[in-house]
């Protein structure tokens, strides 16, 4: 350097500058490189030095300048960066990114250098720059009065700069002609994640997450499965939590919600790592090129947004280098090779011997007390409060959304309120918008920009906030929840969903066939496979059930479909059929039912007589109900047979259905027998005589005989 060069004293501010990526934009343009570099260097001679900066130093694609005014140094910064991005470039990807750092501090020159940690400082604020960016240091943020037209200092929180004890708070130049959205600052923080924050306590699963924690530390790819609102994201997160010491490069949390293109997701982790793109390299490349030197644990959330290309760069990630582990959350499992299929259970609804209150009831009476302003329960409402957690199948989200509704209603109305689950849990909650679905245009800065601001860098631009968004409301209700499934369905597996909903409750593979008519594997796979199916395997071959929010949400569907008269239906015939192979034994011929044959199939067969009195076939209803005669009587049940038998009667003076003489004859009998039974003796008169009168009118003389040989008690 020239000694003629005059060196700032006193308050000065060191700028440091190179370019991003330079030995890949070397190899990428080959002889091309050099003219490239001297522009560059032209470009910042010009614009830095030009300005009142000293050169003290230029090596490669590297300089370093120091200005007696920090004001200044941001200027000519931002003047260089604008010079940079608008300059004619032989070829788009020849723009070389360069990034810019700035600290100022009392420094004295000798000897035509500066011996001072302050230039050590300003070279490490520099190198936590992205290419584009300018970073400045609290120091010279301080100092710099005025700031350029136009221009903003914007706080990206404390850092704690490589070699430094203690942290920086450092600040991005924010002005027209600048790129506004990074990825976090490539600094060295103490605490090496980026895992959520969570506002609500974390309540029960510690059999859950003793056994998770135990798969994640021995297989590399862990997914969870489960269903919308079953906490795979909560227990992901607070297993990840308690792991951040064990990965010393790292412990990442990447939400794929909130990508809306498989292009993107590679660009969304590699903004969460501080990684860019390099030019004239493919994101995924450099991902796994970073990756394979490390140590650390991704944590891929909601996979099931773009499984596809989460499979994809998941393997490439773990073949790279053998310190990456990946713990996924998803709907649906990845299928690759090593992963190891973790499917997160309901919370329990039952209490735990010596432990108190279920987990279920645990969490509602944690989010109760939160909803009624910290009052805690009141205990004469225990026994509703497990109704509801029954009602809900233990299910996380829906158990949140009960507690939400117990700010206007008591345990007791919200239980009887649960026959409509959806309505429910979302009242107050308008239907969000529908998850953006659209492809990516534009160029790749775009992409860049986007995936940035899910990094935690600048502020988000209102692309990526809507996406935020919608995939935040995914969550604010069941139904919203559950369509973010429906949606990814053929249309097989989407009847077949639709379909199931007639069952109250766990099926077998022969019942999903005789439903369909059809072979139901392919389309119950998708089901299962997605989690909107639960397989429950059993010695004599698997049941399949919904969780009753999912089965409520089917049902809106079947009725939306025009569906729900032939699914309906056709459970009624299954059920009439069940009955009567109950009443037969292995060779076809009649048995004696035992007190407890029909108890399994007790709530399949209410389910169809349901429909019969609301919206189906009376006449199936009285052939179900003689079906229920013997196991009603042995049962105690008389009183519920007449309210069916009543409903019944209404349905068919409802539609005008006409029933044969002795099919009513049989019911009416049926009829008086219970009423006995239950001590009304005028009402067992009254339909004694009834099915005489219908008997005679059949002309059917063994029934006749039946009808009066029961009149003695009345």
């Amino acid at each position: 350097m020239s000694p003629r060069i005059h060196l700032p004293s006193g308050w000065v501010t060191f700028v440091f500058t190179d370019i991003e990526g330079s030995t890949r934009l070397a190899q990428l343009l080959g002889p091309g490189y050099r003219p490239v570099l001297w522009e560059h260097r032209r470009l910042l001679r010009d614009t830095l030095a030009g300005t009142g900066g000293a050169e003290l130093l230029t090596e490669g694609d590297s300089f370093f300048l120091a200005f007696p005014d920090a004001a200044v140094a941001l200027t000519a910064c931002l003047t260089a960066q604008r010079a940079l991005s608008t300059h004619d470039w032989p070829h788009p990807d020849a723009a070389p990114k360069v990034r810019m750092g700035l600290h100022t501090g009392y420094a004295e020159p000798r000897d035509g250098e500066y011996a001072s940690p302050e230039v050590h400082r300003a070279a490490r604020v520099a190198a936590a720059a992205h290419g584009g960016q300018v970073l400045c240091s609290a120091s010279t943020a301080r100092h710099a009065d005025p700031l350029p037209a136009g221009a903003a200092l914007l706080d990206l929180g404390l850092h704690r700069l490589r070699g430094f004890d203690d942290r920086e708070r450092l600040f991005q130049l924010v002005a027209p002609g600048l790129e506004r959205q990074f990825p976090r600052p490539r600094t060295a923080d103490a605490v090496a994640h980026n895992l959520p924050t969570q506002v609500t306590s974390f309540v029960g699963r510690e059999t859950e997450r003793a056994e998770l924690d135990l798969l994640v530390r021995r297989h590399r790819l862990v997914t969870v499965l489960g269903a919308g609102g079953a906490g795979k994201t909560r227990l992901a997160v607070e297993l990840a939590s308690g792991m951040v010491e064990a990965y010393p490069d790292g412990v990442w949390f990447v939400d794929i919600a909130t990508v809306t293109d498989p292009g993107l997701v590679a660009f969304a982790i590699a903004a969460v790592l501080g990684l860019r793109p390099e030019p004239g390299r493919p994101m995924v490349d450099t991902l796994v090129e970073y990756a394979a030197v490390r140590r650390m644990l991704i944590v891929l959330d909601t996979c099931d947004a773009q499984p596809a290309a989460c499979a994809e760069l998941t393997a490439r990630l773990l073949a790279g280098g053998s310190g990456v582990a990946v713990l996924a959350t998803s709907r649906e499992s990845l299928n690759l090779p090593g992963e190891v299929v973790w499917r997160i259970p309901p919370l329990s609804v039952d209490p735990q011997p010596g432990r108190g209150e279920s987990d279920a009831v645990a969490l509602l009476l944690d989010r109760m007390a939160a909803a009624r302003g910290g009052r805690p329960p009141d205990w004469a409402e225990a026994g509703d409060l497990r109704r509801v957690v029954q009602r809900l199948d233990g299910l996380p989200l829906a158990i949140e959304l009960a507690a939400a509704r117990l700010r206007v209603l008591s345990a007791g109305q919200l239980a009887a309120r649960l026959d409509d689950v959806l309505g429910t849990l979302d009242a107050g909650r308008g239907d969000p918008e529908p998850p953006v679905e659209r492809g990516w245009a534009g160029n790749q800065q775009d992409t860049v920009d986007l995936v940035a601001a899910a990094a935690g860098g600048a502020p988000p631009s209102p692309a990526h906030r809507a996406v935020q968004r919608s995939a935040t409301e995914r969550h604010l209700t069941m139904q919203a929840t559950v369509t973010w499934s429906y949606r990814t369905l053929g249309p097989g597996a989407a009847r077949l969903l639709r379909w199931l909903a007639v069952f109250a409750g766990p099926v077998d593979l022969p019942t999903v066939e005789w439903l369909l008519d059809a072979d139901p594997l392919d389309p119950l796979s998708v089901l299962v496979d997605k989690s909107m199916v639960l397989a429950e395997p059993h010695a004599s071959g698997s049941t399949y059930r919904m969780l009753d929010p999912i089965r409520a949400y089917a049902a809106r569907r079947l009725v939306q479909a025009g569906e729900e008269r032939t699914a309906r239906d056709r459970h009624v015939a299954w059920s009439a059929h069940a009955l009567e192979a109950a009443h037969l034994g292995p060779d076809g011929r009649p048995v004696t039912l035992s007190l407890y044959a029909l108890d399994p199939l007790a709530g399949e067969l209410r389910a169809a007589l349901r429909w019969c009195t609301t919206g189906g076939s009376a006449r199936a209803g009285l052939r179900l109900a003689g079906g229920l005669d013997q196991w009603w009587r042995e049962r105690g049940l008389s009183r519920e047979a007449r309210l069916w038998l009543f409903r019944l009667y209404g349905r068919i003076a409802e539609t005008g259905e006409v029933i044969p003489e002795a099919e009513l004859a049989a019911a009416y009998h049926l009829h008086s027998l219970h009423a006995g039974a239950d001590g009304e003796f005028a009402e067992e008169l009254r339909y004694s005589q009834r099915a005489e009168a219908a008997a005679r009118q059949a002309a059917d003389a063994g029934l006749l005989a039946r009808v009066l040989a029961g009149r003695a008690a009345p």
